[in-house]
């Protein structure tokens, strides 16, 4: 019986071990607003959350030592904005609609139904972005996929696999302020 209860605590203990890998933040705001048109009154509720997710990592640990300092590393934001009219909700993801440069050329990524369309400034090479589950997009252009996310910055970050060389390729298109 004892085994069974100190195996029971080691496992609930292994548990709360794990779960301090990371810093996790979350806020909601939520703003609600009657609109009176033709149709009668509606009511509109925008629930907006930011979530905030920094992997913990310590320099390196001296033994015999207590404090060790924490290393600085990304957080990764994910925004989800919800709208509920008269009970009917949708989520709306961030429009990440805007001009972008990389390698002395301007892109334009313009939303669509399914994720994005790029164009170049000419709005000539047309590429899409797709996304996926995880707040990663899938781009496609001239038979090139690569994965792609914006950044803490908003800029859109592409990784492609090279099977020739096998390394990924990380290409950067700033976004124009």
């Amino acid at each position: 019986m004892k085994t069974a209860i100190l195996g029971v605590f080691a496992f609930l203990f292994s548990l709360s071990i794990q779960s301090q890998n990371q810093n996790k933040k979350t806020e909601t705001v939520t703003t609600t607003t009657t609109v009176k048109d033709h149709k009668g009154e509606h009511k509109v509720v925008k629930k907006e959350e930011i979530k905030q997710v920094q992997n913990i990592e310590l320099n390196d640990v001296q033994p015999g030592t207590k404090n060790t300092e924490i290393l600085s590393t990304p957080v990764n934001i994910t925004e989800t904005t919800k709208v509920s009219i008269d009970g009917q909700e949708t989520i709306v993801d961030v429009d990440h609609s805007a001009f972008y440069s990389s390698n002395g050329e301007k892109f334009q990524v313009a939303a669509d139904k399914s994720g994005y369309k790029v164009t170049n400034y000419n709005n000539k090479g047309l590429s899409l972005l797709r996304r996926t589950s995880n707040n990663n997009y899938i781009y496609k252009n001239d038979g090139k996929f690569s994965v792609g996310y914006f950044d803490s910055n908003g800029n859109l970050v592409l990784e492609t696999y090279d099977e020739k060389t096998d390394t990924i390729t990380k290409e950067v298109y700033n976004l124009q302020k």
